[in-house]
């Protein structure tokens, strides 16, 4: 009798322990995907369990309950789950809560995006390069968490899913994108706060090394080409389309991608409801920290975008990453913003590092972590977008707690300033060893306009075909150093000119919002021997 009882006692423990073994628990937290007015895809990932439900209503309360899939992401239990809920309504608070058997997450929040033809105003954060640097390996855990949420928790008022709209994620999400555990363990996890609430896009970088993991983990939306299917796609939100690119090798110099995006943009061109486009690729095409990580192909997609910009009169961006620190700068004839946006993570390029160059365009370079933080106002006599750069500091300068280090607010509308006037030289004779040029103040249309760039032309030619150019902005900080600092724009000087020779000159101005004046009167001196 007494051994039928410990026989007896034994098999309930091998039951319990059977039973405990499948216990079902969080891989992945819940994130939110391919959010639109009436729909959107949450997922998460489970140690086991098939099961993928997602109960959810307008209230804490929740009253609906929708069914989706779950599938392998390795070949151990581990499942992950998508559903997509629909008939959401726009622009509409919603919560929600996830369940796989007996596990259950808290309870979260997210808002639907506004139709295009209703939009408003809302912020969006790009931020990229979060791969896991062993130096510093809570960095984008502090970037999300003291950074983004910290930022808006102390900026705006309500619940985060209120105060931002959506997250861009340029590339090298993770270190090796081949490593099953790091997308767990250094990109979701440190994210899942930001991530349940607020829907996140990326586009790959090198770092992800074309996984299999990337393209199970992200349910993107289905409108790129199809059989390169989530490598480049588009989402509207308002009256912003953004469209993620593939930068990669093996992606950026296809053809298909080219004709995608060329097809994408004479839409959004003729399409009224869209005021600005944002892209996002990875690699720069221009770097003022790391010339090495630059790639030709991106100057592809710049000249694609300032050509719809010139077309449509809508500004437009690019986003990327891939050198680890933060530049801004300007397309020289269009409305078209540079924006590297890293580093949310990896170890920064910092001056003198490698081998850099002082480009034209970028007015702004950082070696610092940091993250971007864009605002559209979708004002309908006078739609802007402003962006700031939230900067988290560096090692060497230490940590700065979400300060402003670079702002720029652009118009849809265009309000030219004054046309310059040439003052001198003007029908004179100068020497040929060099000459100053001058013109007239500036006076700008806009309220609290200021000179921000000047751009002379030099020739032999009346017609400019071949012309000397000369475009200096009012500041271009390289190296920690402002190297315009004391430069006047209402002066340009030229050297080692042609004796006998008659040249002509104009000029045009430019304010901070990106807008250029009228070409100033074209003048004319001779220069002596």
């Amino acid at each position: 009798m007494k051994n039928n009882r410990i026989l007896g006692l034994l098999l309930i423990g091998i039951v319990e322990c059977m039973f405990a073994q499948k216990k079902i628990d969080f891989l992945v937290k819940p994130y939110l995907q391919d959010a639109e007015p009436t729909s959107i895809k949450i997922m998460w990932e489970t140690t086991d369990g098939e099961e993928s439900v997602v109960e959810w209503g307008t209230r804490k309360k929740l009253k609906h309950a929708t069914t989706g899939s779950s599938s392998k992401v390795t070949y151990g239990a581990a499942r992950l789950h998508e559903v997509k809920l629909t008939g959401l309504k726009k622009f509409t608070k919603y919560y929600y809560r996830v369940k796989t058997g007996e596990l259950t997450s808290d309870i979260h929040e997210f808002k639907t995006p506004p139709f295009s033809s209703e939009a408003t105003t809302f912020n969006l954060v790009a931020m990229s390069d979060m791969q896991y640097d062993y130096r510093q390996p809570d960095k984008f855990s502090e970037i999300v968490n003291q950074g983004v949420i910290a930022y808006l928790e102390k900026e705006f008022n309500g619940s985060l899913p209120e105060n931002l709209a959506l997250v861009m994620v340029p590339g090298d999400l993770v270190e090796n994108g081949a490593k099953y555990h790091q997308w767990k363990d250094h990109f979701f996890s440190p994210a899942a706060d930001l991530f349940s609430q607020v829907p996140v896009y990326p586009v790959p970088g090198n770092h992800e090394r074309n996984s299999n993991f990337y393209f199970k983990y992200f349910s993107l939306p289905e409108n790129g080409t199809p059989a390169y299917h989530e490598h480049w796609w588009y989402k509207d939100y308002g009256n912003t389309r953004i469209i993620g690119l593939n930068s990669n090798h093996g992606y950026r110099d296809l053809k298909e991608q080219y004709q995608w995006l060329a097809t994408v943009l004479k839409e959004t061109a003729e399409n009224k409801d869209i005021d600005f486009v944002f892209a996002q690729l990875h690699h720069p095409h221009k770097s003022e920290l790391w010339i090495p990580g630059e790639e030709d192909s991106t100057g592809k997609v710049v000249k694609m975008l300032e050509e719809f910009t010139e077309t449509s009169g809508k500004p437009s961006l690019h986003f990327f990453g891939h050198t680890h620190g933060y530049s801004r700068g300007q397309s020289r004839d269009h409305k078209h913003l540079w924006v590297n946006v890293a580093s949310a993570g990896g170890a920064i390029d910092n001056w003198g590092e490698y081998q850099g160059r002082d480009y034209n365009e970028f007015t702004v370079t950082q070696d610092a972590y940091g993250f971007v933080m864009v605002t559209v106002d979708p004002n309908p006599e006078d739609p802007k977008l402003t962006l700031k750069r939230i900067s988290r500091g560096n090692v060497e300068d230490g940590v700065k707690n979400n300060e402003v280090s670079d702002e720029i607010t652009v118009f849809k509308n265009t309000k030219k300033p004054e046309k310059p006037q040439v003052l001198s030289p003007v029908n004179k004779m100068v020497n040929y060893i060099g000459t100053t040029l001058k013109a007239s103040l500036f006076k700008g249309e806009r309220m609290g306009a200021f000179h921000a760039a000047s751009h002379w032309q030099l020739s032999k030619d009346k017609t400019f075909k071949e012309a000397s150019n000369s475009w200096k902005q009012f500041e271009n900080w390289y190296y920690d150093e402002n190297r315009q600092k004391f430069d006047d724009l209402t002066d340009e000087s030229f050297e080692r000119l042609e004796p006998n020779t008659t040249y002509y000159w104009r000029v045009r101005y430019r304010d901070q919002f990106l807008n250029w004046s009228d070409w100033s009167d074209t003048a004319s001196f001779i220069t002596t021997k």
